[in-house]
């Protein structure tokens, strides 16, 4: 039986991820969003629509204070996931994409988001296994998630 108390949670086979199937895992530490932080999001992206990097401007809209990319937090999702799951007993794992990506709600600048999630599915595919995971990010504070994603991995056994 996998300890889901102990981050991260260290599965080692198929069979034992196969375990995990259904239950949460997390949350995750804290993560304060700066505007600093969105600034260089959309520096990298190209995306400086005003909501995001004018303080001035939002501070007028009805949100009242820039919020962060919906992209920008969902890009937290890898470093979320390592910190829930650690899958290092593997040959190697790939990020093969995301299904039904949604935010439902914002995340204003200064505030804090973390991660949790549930493994959904373990199937197999050809060499290895696909790993299908909800994540659920949360805003502190904000009574619905910031991010629903269902995030899909590959996996390799060692040896494999």
């Amino acid at each position: 039986m996998i300890d889901t108390s102990a981050l991260p949670v260290r599965p080692a086979t198929f069979t034992e991820l196969r375990e995990l199937i259904g239950k949460e895992i997390g949350p995750t530490e804290w993560h304060e969003v700066t505007q600093e932080r969105v600034d260089a999001f959309a520096a990298a992206t190209g995306d400086h629509q005003w909501i995001h990097v004018d303080p001035e401007r939002a501070a007028a809209s009805p949100l009242g204070t820039t919020i962060a990319h919906g992209l920008y937090s969902l890009s937290l999702g890898p470093v979320f996931s390592y910190a829930l799951l650690s899958l290092e007993g593997f040959g190697h794992s790939l990020n093969y994409g995301y299904d039904k990506v949604r935010f439902p709600a914002a995340v204003p600048v200064g505030s804090r988001i973390r991660m949790r999630a549930t493994i959904a599915a373990v199937d197999n595919v050809p060499g290895g296994v696909q790993v299908r995971t909800v994540q659920k990010f949360e805003c502190e504070g904000v009574g619905k998630p910031a991010v629903v994603a269902e995030s899909l991995a590959r996996v390799v056994e060692s040896g494999a």
